[in-house]
């Protein structure tokens, strides 16, 4: 879990209305503090990012229009500063790799508490 407890703004960028709910759910159960907003699809985020840039994001891979991996290709290119975590029921070989040479890590889905815990174990420990 992030080391210093200051207000930390997350990013949920899903075209799932239930997904967006589950992580935001289960980050505020720990981290009420926590100013949260969401996207429904990668121009989105990208606008929403330009206007205030999230200490933390969540992006999923298959949502209308822009792929969640190039969402987060175009935000990390331009916000390297930004930890962000990938989920994704589609977790083949591919995605992960593609995961890796964004400096990122795939969690597949579903989304669930323990799928939760490894996003804020990734946000606290990567550099």
């Amino acid at each position: 879990m992030p080391a210093d407890c200051s207000i930390k703004k997350l990013l949920i960028v899903d075209d799932s209305k239930v997904s967006r709910m589950l992580i935001r759910t289960h980050i505020l159960a720990q981290y009420p503090e926590w100013i949260t907003y969401e996207a429904v699809c990668g121009e989105d985020a990208i606008a929403l990012v330009d206007k205030d840039i999230p200490d933390y994001c969540t992006m999923d891979i298959n949502m209308p229009g822009i792929s969640g991996t190039d969402t987060a290709e175009r935000i990390l290119s331009k916000y390297p500063v930004i930890k962000l975590v990938i989920f994704s029921a589609n977790i083949q070989e591919t995605h992960q790799n593609r995961a890796r040479e964004l400096g990122t890590i795939l969690i597949a889905k579903p989304v669930t508490e323990k799928s939760i815990a490894l996003a804020l174990d990734y946000f606290a420990n990567s550099k």
